[in-house]
């Protein structure tokens, strides 16, 4: 019997508190999820609070099924306010909170060491615990495993120098193209082309994917020597929360499953579009 993948979502684990009501989420988790539901072994590494909404978000958790290293801390578990415009969410993030400080512990080591992916952002970078973790984490996962930064730029949480320290412990990058239009500024990057800006991350940080989503436009996925090209079906947007997540989720799960660079992207646009016509990210 052929062996699940292992794939390992590290970061924030939150409440969505949307217009509708509060959904659990956080991009990490939601890449697990979604992996999951394609057949891997996922795994969400986070924190939660000491708290009743702590409580309810690890009952959410135990009811999709992933496996998980989730500590209890004595900060508040994360909310997010999402505001959407025409489906399009606009988010709060509320600081001091508990997946800001996610402990290092062995069990999270041990773990590490046996994945075949792991996906991780600068957001939950914001404070130096967390970061301290992530980065001792990834020292730990097998060199030839996918290291996926999802880069995820939200309000002011980034710096330049937490981007470069996390390209270089990933070889798979996802953005966006309102992510690549900063990126350009940030390394100063002159092209208008944003076929040339990826390639030029593909070579710089030697890269073994890079993705490039643009929301109902289009989706596009370079390696060193292929590119794969995908027009976003049209379908009726409830909103795209965890959209991002779900297609990066889809791509590594389907890469991993044997698929070639053209199906391994189809699977990905095929998920991600789906969510799109769902509320919330877990579906």
């Amino acid at each position: 019997m052929k062996k699940k993948p292992i794939i390992i979502g590290i970061g924030e684990l939150l409440w969505d508190v949307l217009p509708t009501g509060k959904k659990a989420g956080g991009a990490p988790v939601n890449f697990v999820y979604h992996a999951s539901r394609l057949g891997a072994e996922g795994y969400a590494i986070s924190a939660v609070g000491k708290d009743l909404p702590g409580d309810e978000i690890m009952q959410e958790v135990e009811k999709i099924g992933i496996g998980y290293l989730i500590e209890r801390v004595d900060y508040p578990t994360g909310t997010v306010l999402v505001e959407l415009k025409d489906g399009i969410p606009n988010y709060t993030i509320i600081e001091g909170v508990a997946w800001d400080h996610i402990p290092l512990t062995e069990a999270m080591k041990q773990l590490v060491k046996r994945a075949d992916a792991i996906c991780f952002g600068t957001l939950a970078q914001r404070s130096e615990v967390s970061r301290e973790t992530i980065q001792a984490l990834l020292s730990f996962v097998p060199e030839d495993s996918y290291r996926i930064l999802d880069v995820n730029i939200r309000q002011h949480y980034y710096t330049k120098e937490i981007i470069v320290a996390s390209l270089r412990n990933c070889n798979v990058f996802k953005i966006n193209d309102d992510e690549l239009l900063l990126m350009k500024k940030v390394f100063e990057i002159e092209t208008k082309n944003d076929a040339d800006a990826c390639r030029w991350f593909v070579e710089t940080f030697s890269l073994k994917f890079m993705i490039l989503t643009a929301g109902a436009c289009y989706s596009t996925i370079y390696t060193h020597n292929d590119v794969s090209h995908i027009k976003t079906p049209k379908v009726e947007v409830v909103d795209t929360v965890g959209a991002g997540d779900s297609f990066t989720g889809a791509f590594i799960s389907s890469i991993l499953d044997g698929e070639t660079l053209a199906e391994a992207h189809q699977s990905a646009v095929t998920r991600a579009t789906f969510v799109c016509t769902q509320p919330g990210a877990w579906i």
